[in-house]
């Protein structure tokens, strides 16, 4: 099985931005020594709980002091931006680490209302353009635009030998279909919980079609773990990333991730409980052979042979020590 990291960058009850990243870099670094495959980090915007909005600057930095491990974005949200600016973007990042970049594209706003209309003041369009985007954004990143294209001849600097790997993010069935249609990378982000979405991982295998990107269909899952020595630890870990959710599901974003001292003496109604308990059957939280056997009876379930995992904790350490645990289970 191979394992990869997904990280948001959550600033922490009585933590920082700065000691966030400080923390994201060591992280990215701990991963790349346990022999875990891909790092990516997220793009979300105006809120203050996270430490970051611009994955490809972060992607720099963390590939400058990594060594092997590869890093991307989970993702960019492509129809804010042009295609030929992300292509450019993520040809100079390949360039300066060949073979180690990943493009992640999302569809998704990543933020509310009003920061979308602030990222594309001015612009004119829909979200009916991405998949044109996903196409232009391929043939800027393999210099293959087609003689007929609207800018045939355009070039995105630098000229260099290799491609970043491409891979399109969903949490339903719509982005499945698109990269099964186009032949591309699919991410199915299983920890969102989207109502119905199971079936998008078998749809892409299944209807998937070969193209220059990809002769048969590859597919990860991203999914949220905490593990931990004992159940009833990584249980009480978890209570942070129940109330952090539950409010951004009462349509309230915290400034911060709470700490499970917060959590504990949050006044939690008995809907409150029942929404937790239902969220949590989508989380794998437990000891190492616990998640383990998580991991792989949902391997069996999607078919697939890569699994991103998302931990949220307040504790640094402890968060450490849940990949650590993970990587020694699975001998990374």
């Amino acid at each position: 099985m191979i394992l990869s990291v997904l990280d948001q960058s959550q600033i922490c009850e009585g933590r920082t931005a700065g000691e966030t990243l400080a923390e994201t870099t060591r992280l990215a670094q701990l991963a790349d020594k346990l022999g875990y495959h891909r790092y990516w980090v997220s793009e979300h915007h105006s809120s203050r709980a996270l430490a970051h909005s611009s994955p490809e600057v972060l992607i720099a930095h963390l590939a400058a002091r990594t060594e092997r491990i590869r890093v991307g974005s989970g993702g960019i949200m492509l129809p804010h931006y042009s295609a030929y600016k992300v292509a450019e973007n993520f040809r100079l990042l390949e360039a300066l680490h060949p073979g180690r970049i990943d493009v992640g594209l999302g569809r998704a706003p990543g933020g509310m209302p009003l920061s979308t209309r602030a990222l594309q003041e001015g612009k004119y369009g829909d979200i009916d353009r991405y998949p044109q985007q996903v196409d232009d954004l391929n043939a800027y990143l393999r210099d293959s635009l087609p003689a007929n294209h609207r800018f045939a001849g355009l070039h995105a600097a630098p000229s260099i030998p290799t491609a970043p790997e491409v891979w399109l993010l969903g949490s339903s069935l719509g982005t499945a279909q698109i990269a099964a249609r186009k032949g591309a990378n699919y991410a199915y982000a299983q920890f969102f919980g989207v109502p119905g979405s199971e079936d998008a991982v078998h749809y892409y295998k299944d209807n998937f079609q070969p193209s220059e990107l990809n002769p048969e269909p590859r597919a990860l899952a991203a999914v949220m773990v905490i593990c931990a020595d004992t159940e009833e630890e990584a249980s009480r870990l978890a209570t942070s990333t129940d109330l952090f959710f539950l409010s951004l599901e009462h349509g309230r974003l915290l400034d911060w991730f709470p700490s499970v001292e917060t959590a504990e003496s949050y006044p939690y109604t008995e809907y409150d409980r029942e929404r937790i308990r239902a969220v949590r059957q989508r989380r794998i939280i437990g000891t190492p052979k616990q998640v383990r056997n998580r991991l792989l009876n949902m391997q069996e379930q999607y078919g697939i042979d890569e699994f991103m995992v998302v931990t949220l904790t307040h504790d640094f350490d402890a968060r450490m020590k849940s990949y650590r645990l993970l990587a020694e289970e699975f001998g990374l």
